[in-house]
């Protein structure tokens, strides 16, 4: 048997053992995931808040999961987004964006991979917005742009601190120019929520990347961030090649960018909630108390006006 035959034999013996792994779309709906210690029972990550309990990796979750820890389960509601139009330049290469756009609501049951709601917290009304890499890598277009907008205008409206958990690998290429003018548009809704001097906080989430980074997600006035997640704008091996030096294993992580005064605290998932309660009781207090000078001033302004007249 000459050598050309064998590889005939042996290719064919490898599509085989291919044929009989699981799918992808199994893999997604089996009981099971992968970890440190190999297979771990989702229900048990579950009831750990999607964090493993030997290594500590916090593992990615959806927008309404973040919403049921952050507020507590069902206690909470989904706002409305605006949806623009969903494919406005026409893309298609291996297939057309309509058709993965429709894979990823299929999958994350999600009109878009931003998600904003409204709940309390330590007796607080709070707007919070949530990204979802599962859909389509929790990159932004259009209509995530008008999302954290939306999010913005309703705190704005409603007098609420505006919480942001970011996430996703930057602007969406099938939405090309119309993908990155968001990022001066979230930009730029996030400096009026400021204007209105409003708590914005940010909680970086893995992975959070590109021009996510680049523009709302920096913006935060505190940044907290779960524990090991990826902060960065290009990757590592593009800033390895760049600088022509090696870099530390734990370049890019949650701690490291801590470290180097870009991230205030890194938290477990578990402490989210009560953390930023308690920040934004302190953080509320004061500027009610600004307020309340101000209202003071201004009244003694007056009565000194009209006692000089």
């Amino acid at each position: 048997m000459n050598w050309l035959t064998k590889a005939k034999i042996f290719g064919e013996k490898i599509k085989k053992v291919l044929k009989k792994r699981p799918s992808k779309e199994d893999m997604e709906n089996s009981d099971w995931t992968s970890c440190c210690k190999g297979p771990v029972l989702k229900k048990d990550l579950e009831d750990n808040l999607w964090v493993c309990g030997s290594c500590g990796k916090h593992h990615r979750i959806s927008c309404r999961q973040r919403f049921d820890i952050f507020f507590g389960k069902n206690k909470y509601e989904i706002l409305e987004t605006p949806q623009p139009s969903e494919d406005p330049l026409n893309w298609k290469d291996t297939k057309s964006y309509k058709v993965r756009l429709a894979q990823a609501r299929k999958k994350t049951h999600q009109n878009c991979a931003v998600m904003i709601a409204k709940g309390s917290v330590n007796g607080i009304q709070v707007t919070a917005g949530a990204i979802n890499f599962d859909f389509i890598g929790g990159s932004v277009g259009a209509a995530e742009g008008e999302a954290i907008i939306y999010g913005v205008q309703h705190a704005i409206d409603n007098q609420t601190p505006y919480v942001f958990f970011p996430c996703g690998g930057g602007q969406r290429m099938f939405e090309s120019p119309i993908a990155l003018a968001n990022m001066t548009r979230t930009t730029l809704a996030i400096n009026e929520l400021k204007k209105n001097n409003l708590p914005y906080i940010v909680c970086f989430t893995d992975p959070t990347a590109g021009g996510i980074t680049a523009s709302f997600a920096m913006l935060g006035d505190i940044h907290f961030a779960e524990s090991g997640c990826l902060i960065a704008f290009a990757g590592k091996r593009v800033i390895q090649a760049t600088v022509k030096e090696e870099l530390s294993q734990d370049f890019q992580t949650a701690e490291f960018v801590e470290k180097h005064g870009f991230v205030d605290k890194v938290i477990h998932r578990k402490d989210l909630s009560k953390e930023i309660g308690n920040l934004l009781d302190i953080l509320l207090k004061k500027n009610s108390e600004v307020k309340s000078e101000n209202l003071n001033e201004t009244s003694e302004l007056i009565v000194e006006t009209r006692e000089a007249s």
